[in-house]
């Protein structure tokens, strides 16, 4: 293997990884409609489309919220875009926004 090998297939493997890891970790945002918000709780319950990261089919289903704050930015009947992830045992929801 030649000097420049050596130091170039390292390199490009932990470029390669740079590049990569954050797009394997990405969650697509669903789409869902909030149909309770139970502040003293820090649930949500939404009717949504199926969340392809956490196998679940479309359905209506109550999360805990990562952020509380969250919870102030919806009220019943807002669409919103969603990801969600298994957080001690709890799905969560990560991340929320209001749709246009």
């Amino acid at each position: 293997m030649t000097l420049f090998a050596r130091r170039f297939v390292p390199t490009l493997a932990w470029l390669t990884l740079l590049v990569a890891a954050p797009l394997a970790f990405a969650q697509a945002l669903v789409d869902g409609e909030v149909t309770k918000v139970d502040v003293a709780k820090s649930m949500i319950t939404l009717q949504h489309n199926a969340v392809p990261n956490l196998d679940l089919p479309a359905m209506k289903m109550a999360y805990k919220v990562k952020d509380p704050a969250h919870l102030a930015m919806v009220q019943v009947g807002d669409r919103v875009k969603f990801s969600a992830d298994k957080i001690g045992g709890h799905f969560t929801i990560v991340t929320l926004t209001k749709a246009p």
